[in-house]
């Protein structure tokens, strides 16, 4: 029999932005080793940990995870002014009130804030960084793929089964369909009895299209990083490239690079073992003081 140890569960509170709006936080061993605080991507939800976040705090790690302002369960701005500022400074407040400085696993989105609060913030609420699959700068055309299907079907969808239909479709790696139980948390049935995505409509028109603006600020809080730092990109992955990759390494020398065989954008989801087990790989090394003594001598080195 598989043993499940109760604190590696999630339990579900509420956290209050700076503005009163309501974050949901998931919480897994609230006593442990090194927090890690997972920030998700554009249009998705702290689900998109689960398998990470169950598998490592398992390990022992404590494993916080949330929805971004305008997902999932989390409040929605009044009248859908959402802006950069407003996500970052909801991530720097979470770290913040973390019992000690928590090694932040971001993607795509939560990847680009985690970069600006540790570029632009004295002294730096993390402990380390790990980047899922994103690059100050990025491929325009992967982020447009992600917008089109976020804008698509604005009615929503009659069930659960034409919502399925609409991912496999847009994640053809993927071998099996979505589940109902699987759904349910990213949909949203409205008053008409469509089902509708779980994020707010009105942040396609404020941040997604504002991103592009932030990239020189994003360049410049890249080559100010001074935590340990992993990169994890997608073989497959139309949203960074090598030269996406490069790029970032030549700001960030003391980062780690690994490619994840045969994984898209999507990469937790394409090859969560895989993932997992890099995260785990850098935890370990953190705390042996491999890579902590690492970046230092390589922040020391780019200052002489």
């Amino acid at each position: 029999m598989r043993m499940v140890y109760v604190d590696t569960l999630p339990a579900l509170h509420a956290f209050e932005a700076a503005d009163g709006l309501r974050l949901a936080v998931e919480t897994r061993r609230p006593q442990g080793r090194p927090t890690l605080l997972f920030a998700h991507g554009f249009g998705q939800t702290r689900g998109a940990w689960n398998g990470a976040a169950a598998t490592l705090a398992a390990q022992g790690y404590r494993c916080v995870s949330f929805d971004s302002r305008g997902h999932g369960e989390s409040g929605r701005v009044p009248g859908g002014d959402y802006h950069l500022e407003q996500f970052a400074d909801d991530l720097l407040r979470l770290a913040r009130a973390q019992p000690e400085p928590p090694i932040l696993v971001g993607a795509s989105m939560g990847g680009l804030l985690g970069l600006v609060v540790a570029g632009e913030v004295r002294p730096s609420p993390f402990r380390a960084l790990v980047l899922v699959d994103i690059t100050p700068r990025w491929e325009s055309a992967g982020v447009e793929r992600i917008l089109a299907f976020m804008q698509a079907h604005p009615d929503g969808f009659a069930d659960y089964a034409e919502a399925a239909g609409q991912i496999a479709a847009y994640l053809p790696q993927r071998r099996e369909r979505k589940r109902e139980d699987q759904l349910r948390p990213l949909l949203r049935e409205g008053a008409d009895g469509r089902l509708r995505w779980h994020w707010d409509p009105a942040m396609l028109a404020g941040v997604a299209h504002e991103s592009e603006r932030h990239q020189p600020r994003l360049l410049a809080a890249a080559a100010q990083v001074e935590e340990p730092v992993l990169l994890l990109s997608g073989e497959r992955s139309d949203v960074v490239s090598h030269a996406t990759v490069n790029e970032f390494l030549a700001l960030v020398p003391h980062a780690r690079h690994v490619e994840v065989p045969g994984a898209t954008h999507m990469l937790a989801g394409d090859a969560n073992d895989a993932f997992t087990r890099e995260i785990a790989r850098f935890l370990a090394s953190l705390e042996s003081g491999g890579v902590e003594a690492d970046a230092a001598a390589m922040q020391t080195a780019t200052r002489c």
